[in-house]
């Protein structure tokens, strides 16, 4: 913190919660049929956690059964407490004291030809019990993941992300693009659980630097998702491709159970857990064995999943 500025913890916050305003309008807009429900809960952490700095809470907005929006939620919360001693050892810090502030959204339109999208940026904070100084940090990252493969949309949404880290470092979207490849891999499929975009975490030691390009990469989601919404929103689609959409569905529910870092820590620590798994389609199916037919547009986007594209 410099001069008279509020601590970090404060203004990105009510970053989060103005980008949560401005995304909610926009996706009300496109849907132009249902309005997100709105809950304001409060976290209260039990055990040890609820005698120390426990606390905090969020609102956590869902759109359903849109003309447009099949399923969607754009969460944010602010929460306090005592960092499980699993979690401290999987994020690497020291046992203390814990703040986590942040934005998540999870959208998944009813139409197959309209992408299913992604975005999270966080800032946590850590107090170590041995009294050494508060270890901060940004993390973050958006994502698509089609059903059926547009290379001009995949270009699209990335040279939007581009465009925001080019602003701050050229170095930053080669890294956090070939970060986003290698995380959001569903490994025990062997392929991406999308295209891609971007991911980054634990960015500190410059928070002050880093803040502005978290600010621009959340925004940019503005920039990326809406226009590939547009375009496809009104193809038509048959119940063939309605059922490869299920398929795929399925697939990112397997991401998000088992290797999500924000659902893991959400349950950890206790969070409210219909805000951590509003990222849950309503509907989705497994088959056994599915296997898409050879040169079929499905086996094209299977193809793709199995090898990251420099999309830009």
């Amino acid at each position: 913190m410099s001069g008279n500025q509020a601590p970090m913890r404060e203004r990105a916050k009510a970053f989060f919660e103005d980008l949560q305003d401005r995304i909610c309008a926009e996706i009300e807009r496109l849907d132009g049929k249902q309005k997100f429900r709105e809950d304001r809960w409060e976290y209260a952490p039990s055990g040890e956690a609820s005698l120390r700095s426990g606390g905090g809470g969020g609102i956590t907005r869902v759109i359903a059964e849109g003309a447009v929006f099949e399923k969607g939620g754009v969460n944010t919360s602010a929460v306090a407490g005592r960092l499980p001693e699993k979690m401290a050892q999987r994020m690497k810090v020291g046992e203390g004291d814990f703040f986590a502030c942040g934005i998540s959204l999870v959208l998944h339109p009813r139409s197959p030809h309209v992408p299913t999208v992604h975005m999270n940026m966080r800032y946590l904070e850590v107090q170590p019990d041995d009294g050494s100084p508060l270890d901060g940090w940004f993390g973050g990252g958006a994502d698509l993941t089609p059903y059926y493969l547009n290379r001009d949309d995949a270009k699209h949404f990335h040279q939007a992300l581009k465009q925001a880290c080019d602003a701050h470092d050229p170095e930053h979207y080669p890294r956090f693009k070939q970060w986003c490849d290698e995380y959001f891999v569903v490994k025990h499929r062997g392929e991406a659980r999308g295209v891609g975009g971007i991911f980054f975490d634990y960015l500190r030691g410059n928070l002050e630097g880093d803040f502005p390009f978290v600010q621009d990469a959340g925004n940019a989601f503005l920039a990326a998702y809406p226009p590939i919404v547009e375009r496809r929103m009104h193809d038509a689609y048959d119940d063939a491709q309605r059922q490869w959409q299920l398929v795929r569905r399925g697939r990112y529910v397997e991401f998000n159970l088992v290797y999500d870092r924000g659902t893991l820590f959400g349950l950890e620590t206790k969070g409210r857990i219909e805000s951590i798994l509003m990222s849950l389609p309503p509907h989705v199916s497994w088959v056994y064995d599915h296997q898409p037919e050879p040169g079929s547009p499905e086996a094209e986007l299977v193809a793709v999943l199995r090898e990251p594209v420099a999309w830009v």
